[in-house]
């Protein structure tokens, strides 16, 4: 068992992809706007949401560390599928919040909260999705379990591609303005390599 596994390799390049996600939910464009009932919704979504990044960001980085550092397939395979859990439980907290919010001061805010709502359950459910593919992994036999891993890392790709458009909607114009001066939205925007000790 020389170097890295190419199937770790795969799962953490998918796993890369998947942190470009969490970026769409925090506002970097400056500039205040200066409607009140617009920033105090603002303030309210990020600061829900900056838990949940810092979250993912988290749980991506030890599900990078199983698979970059040549682990045995039941540590690759328990990292998997926490890691997977924690992702699918932040974006259902994310959805939440938002669908707590309310629509944002905006025109066609309504549609825009429901989309970003929808896109975040689909992610959470798609996540605990390869949480239990990851758990049904047959550990004993590295080959199979490379194959099941590969399967794995193929969709997280997928999933990573698959962007985040309704989110992407939702954070156009004022309402990006708005949470961009928010300090939760900001932190979350920095990189999430700062953890606490």
């Amino acid at each position: 068992m020389e170097g890295t596994n190419p199937v770790n390799k795969k799962l953490a390049a998918a796993l890369s992809g998947g942190a470009v996600l969490v970026l769409a939910l925090s506002g970097c464009s400056s500039s205040s706007g200066n409607n009140d009932k617009l920033n105090s919704w603002a303030k309210q979504v990020c600061d829900a949401v900056q838990p949940q990044i810092k979250k993912i960001a988290t749980a991506n980085v030890a599900i990078q560390k199983e698979a970059s550092d040549d682990s045995a397939p039941e540590d690759v395979q328990k990292a998997d599928t926490k890691g997977f859990k924690d992702i699918s439980d932040a974006y259902k907290v994310m959805a939440t919040a938002i669908e707590k919010a309310g629509p944002p001061d905006v025109d066609d805010g309504k549609k825009k909260q429901k989309d970003a709502v929808k896109e975040l359950n689909d992610l959470s459910a798609s996540y605990a999705d390869l949480g239990k593919q990851s758990d049904a992994l047959d550990t004993k036999d590295q080959a199979k379990f490379a194959d099941g891993l590969s399967g794995v890392a193929e969709q997280l790709g997928k999933l990573s591609q698959s962007g985040t458009d309704a989110l992407k909607k939702l954070e156009e114009g004022d309402v990006g303005k708005a949470m961009a001066t928010q300090a939760s939205c900001k932190a979350a925007s920095a990189a999430p390599s700062a953890t606490k000790g």
